[in-house]
C-alpha cells in the first residue's frame, strides 16, 4: 500500500488518544447540525432554547476534538458529551432522530472507558523480557472499552424495568393527580424512564415512570385535588428520597440545568429512556399519581387542610 511511512505514523498518533470516540462525536455533533428542528431564523426567534439545539451540535464536534488533542482530560469532555447528547432529546428533533443523540452516547461511553496504552517497548523492558517485546501492553484496556460500549446498550434494555413493575402496583392511585411544585430537582446515579399504566379509583391511568437511586427536592410543595373533600396542602423545605425511588407523572415540567424549559407527558413527549447523573431542574412542576421510595426524609414539613394552618412537625 503507498504511504507505509504516513499510515505508521498516523496509526501511531491514534493509538495513543481515544480516536473513535472522538471520531462518533464529531459524527454525532454534525448530524445534530444537518437535522435541525427548525429554520434557522425560527429558531434564533425562540430564543436561549432554540439556539441550544445548534450550541448543542457544536460543543459535540468540539468534544471531539478535543478527546484528540487533550487525550488526558477524556474522563471529562465524556461527561460533559454525555449529558449534552441526552439533552440533545428534547432541545433539538428527538435528539437528531436519535441518530445523533445515539452516536453521542456510543462516543462519550467509549471516550470516558478509554485505556492510554504503554509502548510495547516500554512495557517489555518493564517486564524484564530479553526481547524487550510484549503483546500484552496493545492489547491493555480491551476490556474497559468493550463495558464502555455496552454499557449504554444494558441501559436503555433496562427501560422496560420500571414499566413492567409499574403494572404490579398494588395502591389505587387517586382519580386526580395532586400538583407537585419544587424549586430544585436533583436525582442521584442514573434514572430510567417509561410509559405505562397504572391503576385509579377511576380507571386506568397512563402515567411516565422515573426510577432512581436517589433524588432531593428543595422547597417541596403538594396540593390535592380531591372532588369530595378538602384539598390538602403539604409544604416542605427539604425532602430526600433513598433506596429504589420511582415516580408515577402524568405532567413534568422544568427547566433542565436552569437553562432549557420543558413539558413532559405520556402521549407528546416523554422523559428520555436514559438520563445521566448530575443533570438537575428548575422551577419544577408536576403532577405526581404516585411515589414509592424505601425512605423519606422531610424538614420543615407543615400540612394544611381546608385553608386551616396546621401543626408544624
Amino acid at each position: 500500500m503507498p504511504w507505509p511511512e504516513r499510515r505508521a505514523a498516523l496509526r501511531s498518533w491514534r493509538r495513543t488518544r481515544p480516536f473513535w470516540a472522538g471520531l462518533l462525536l464529531l459524527l454525532g455533533g454534525a448530524e445534530l447540525l444537518l437535522v435541525p428542528l427548525s429554520p434557522l431564523t425560527v429558531l434564533v426567534s425562540l430564543g436561549l432554547g432554540g439556539l441550544a439545539a445548534l450550541g448543542i451540535g457544536l460543543a459535540l464536534m468540539a468534544a471531539g476534538i478535543f478527546l484528540w488533542c487533550a487525550p488526558a482530560a477524556h474522563h471529562y469532555v465524556s461527561i460533559n458529551a454525555l449529558i449534552l447528547s441526552v439533552l440533545s432529546f428534547a432541545a433539538t428533533n428527538l435528539g437528531g432522530f436519535l441518530v445523533g443523540m445515539g452516536l453521542g452516547i456510543a462516543g462519550s461511553a467509549m471516550g470516558f472507558g478509554w485505556t492510554p496504552v504503554r509502548d510495547a517497548a516500554e512495557g517489555g523492558t518493564a517486564a524484564g523480557s530479553g526481547d524487550g517485546t510484549d503483546p500484552a501492553p496493545a492489547r491493555r484496556g480491551t476490556g474497559s472499552r468493550v463495558l464502555a460500549v455496552g454499557l449504554p446498550l444494558a441501559l436503555f434494555t433496562a427501560v422496560g424495568g420500571p414499566a413492567q413493575k409499574a403494572g404490579a402496583a398494588g395502591i389505587p392511585a387517586p382519580p386526580a393527580p395532586p400538583t407537585v411544585q419544587t424549586t430544585l430537582f436533583a436525582p442521584q446515579g442514573f434514572t430510567l424512564a417509561g410509559v405505562t399504566e397504572i391503576p385509579t379509583a377511576g380507571g386506568p391511568l397512563k402515567v411516565m415512570v422515573l426510577k432512581m437511586k436517589a433524588a432531593s427536592l428543595t422547597d417541596y410543595r403538594l396540593l390535592t385535588h380531591d372532588s369530595k373533600g378538602p384539598q390538602l396542602r403539604l409544604n416542605a423545605d427539604s425532602l430526600k428520597l433513598d433506596g429504589e425511588v420511582v415516580l408515577y407523572l402524568t405532567k413534568f415540567s422544568g427547566c433542565l440545568e436552569g437553562v432549557v424549559c420543558l413539558t413532559f407527558t405520556p402521549d407528546t413527549l416523554p422523559v428520555p429512556p436514559v438520563v445521566p447523573p448530575f443533570v438537575f431542574m428548575t422551577d419544577v412542576e408536576a403532577e405526581q399519581a404516585q411515589v414509592t421510595s424505601d425512605l423519606i426524609v422531610a424538614d420543615g414539613l407543615r400540612l394544611e387542610a381546608g385553608g386551616r394552618r396546621g401543626a408544624r412537625t
